[in-house]
């Protein structure tokens, strides 16, 4: 059973490592999937394909740099004709001897997919699974921030629900609560302690300043408020 579209990768792949341990959240960073076990700080990452690329290797290759364990993970089709559907026993061969991992999803109609791992992560070559400076601090600064898995792996044309996204939704939560606030308390009720410089920026248009340390919110910071509902609602009550 052909997928469609790289995200329906995303499901089995999540519960797949969920049931490894690991905590898992979806573009991060531009990570198709990261995960962290508990106590550890080595980031697992997956990239996602329909089906298995040059571009993909090279972009595991790249996400190597963070010190990750990194894996690609594409569909396997057997009704699907070409050379790569046919080779993933070479193509395992390539990504073990680069320290990539290499999983295969194949999905039925009636069952649930099946994942397989047909080669582990592991070191680049010449490398040690060290974290390598500001990629990897980064993306776990990144990750933590996230109150939890609000995308979807390998969304295109969506927008990501960052933690950035996430504390300016929590600014306007509270802005439409109050009508008009101040900095400081929003910053109170919001928990965001950089509550006044995601105002003053006002990267989404969702702010507007009415006098001097007093601000409302926007007819598209209200629609925003309304776009990202699910998000919103699994917050608690402040």
């Amino acid at each position: 059973m052909a997928v469609k579209y790289e995200t329906e990768l995303y499901p089995p792949l999540k519960s797949f490592f969920e049931a490894r341990g690991y905590s898992v959240k979806s573009e991060v960073r531009h990570c198709d999937l990261v995960g962290y076990l508990e106590g550890e700080e080595r980031p697992l990452i997956v990239e996602m394909k329909r089906t298995f690329t040059l571009e993909l290797l090279l972009q595991g290759a790249d996400r190597q740099r963070t010190g990750g364990l990194v894996y690609l993970a594409v569909e396997r089709n057997r009704a699907k004709k070409g050379a790569h559907n046919q080779r993933f026993g070479e193509i395992a061969l390539l990504c073990g001897r680069l320290g990539i991992g290499l999983i295969v999803v194949t999905f039925y109609k009636s069952k649930t997919p099946f994942v397989e791992v047909l080669c582990e992560a592991g070191d680049a070559p010449g490398k040690t699974g060290k974290l390598f400076g500001k990629k990897a601090k980064r993306l776990r600064t990144e990750f933590d921030a996230r109150s939890g898995d609000h995308n979807t792996g390998g969304s295109t044309r969506r927008k990501i629900v960052t933690a950035y996204r996430e504390n300016a939704l929590k600014v306007a939560r509270q802005l439409w609560m109050f009508g008009e606030a101040s900095p400081v308390m929003l910053k109170e009720a919001s928990g965001v302690g950089k509550a006044a410089a995601v105002l003053q920026a006002n990267y989404y248009g969702w702010f507007e300043r009415v006098s001097r340390g007093r601000y409302k919110l926007t007819e598209t910071g209200l629609a925003a408020l309304d776009e990202y509902a699910t998000v919103v609602s699994a917050w608690p009550e402040k």
